[in-house]
């Protein structure tokens, strides 16, 4: 990496460089000033993130997060990313699974094993159900014991996500499930996408204003808190590597005329909260939406786009179908009997 102009290095990234990437050196607090180069300083590639008090924080494309004190830092520079893959990515459906978790995150979360317990206040099935990566590390009825035990005392209904026709252990624990009673309550798939296509588009997209969190115009317009506190709602939705939130405002200032949010974390860009006012569809503000935000992800390195959707939104699949996505995988939830 070159950071020097002759021969001295240079800081050429300011707080005006969030959101790009960039390639830092800083240098190593724990090697004394004797040692070589290579010992005292460490490189960093990746999405500046954030640079908030003294603090900066880079979100590589792996997906991890390196957060180190402006003081340490000798030399930046912006770099421009990766040309953008056009064919569709390949992915396990474990690495998916992670990553939409990630982007998703609940605000407690417990191992069991290979499975995550997570709870959210009852904000969205996705934050406040079990995931299930591998075996529990116990025998299957008591661990599943163990989850309703674990989720009564957050006053929840005990939920697990369970991936469709995937591996054995999935199977197992769907039978297992289903002969204690416990219900499916919603069926939905997991699609995949090239993200280059995502960002061509003829219309216009300077209108869609990207925001790092979601105001109160952009919850009321998502609408889906329900019962949820709102600040389980906020730790959900802020959550995750690099979140932008895009809004079309309405008109003379009313509700937004659309919304959606992307995360952006390694090679995937995680869509949700796609939401077009009933007084502003059939414009392409959705397709529009979803084009602002793949273009923002293409600069932070992304290649791939996934999100999740209820099989029984029809009018959903039918936009993502015109998008390039196809289906990766299948789950349900499963959800205990309760008196």
């Amino acid at each position: 990496m070159e950071f020097t102009t002759g021969g001295r290095l240079e800081i050429r990234i300011s707080t005006a460089d969030v959101g790009k990437r960039v390639s830092v050196r800083r240098l190593n607090p724990s090697v004394g000033s004797s040692a070589g180069s290579a010992e005292r300083f460490t490189d960093t590639v990746g999405v500046l993130t954030s640079w908030e008090g003294g603090v900066l924080r880079i979100t590589r494309r792996t997906g991890e997060i390196v957060t180190f004190a402006e003081s340490s830092l000798v030399a930046g520079k912006v770099v421009p990313g990766a040309p953008p893959r056009r064919r569709g990515p390949a992915a396990t459906v474990r690495e998916l699974q992670e990553t939409a978790a990630r982007g998703w995150p609940a605000r407690e979360t417990e191992r069991l094993g290979a499975w995550t317990l997570r709870a959210a206040g009852g904000f969205t099935s996705r934050a406040n159900s079990v995931l299930p990566l591998g075996a529990p590390g116990l025998p299957l009825p008591e661990a599943v014991d163990r989850v309703t035990a674990w989720y009564a005392e957050r006053s929840l209904p005990a939920t697990v996500q369970v991936t469709t026709g995937d591996p054995e252990q999935d199977a197992l624990l769907d039978a297992e499930l289903a002969g204690r009673g416990w219900t499916v309550e919603r069926r939905a798939v997991v699609r995949t996408a090239a993200l280059a296509p995502i960002a061509d588009t003829s219309a216009p997209t300077d209108h869609v204003r990207l925001s790092r969190t979601a105001d109160e115009a952009w919850l009321r317009a998502y609408g889906r808190a329900g019962g949820a506190a709102e600040e389980d709602a906020l730790a959900v939705l802020n959550g995750g590597p690099s979140v932008w939130f895009a809004t079309v405002p309405g008109d003379s200032g009313g509700e937004p005329a659309a919304i959606a949010r992307c995360v952006v974390d390694g090679r995937w860009a995680g869509f949700a909260a796609l939401a077009v006012g009933p007084d502003h569809r059939r414009q392409g503000l959705a397709g529009q939406v979803m084009a602002r935000l793949a273009e923002q992800a293409l600069s932070e390195g992304a290649s791939a786009a996934y999100l999740q959707v209820e099989t029984d939104n029809g009018p959903a699949g039918a936009l993502y179908d015109g998008m390039g996505f196809t289906t990766h995988h299948a789950y349900h939830y499963r959800r205990e009997a309760r008196p």
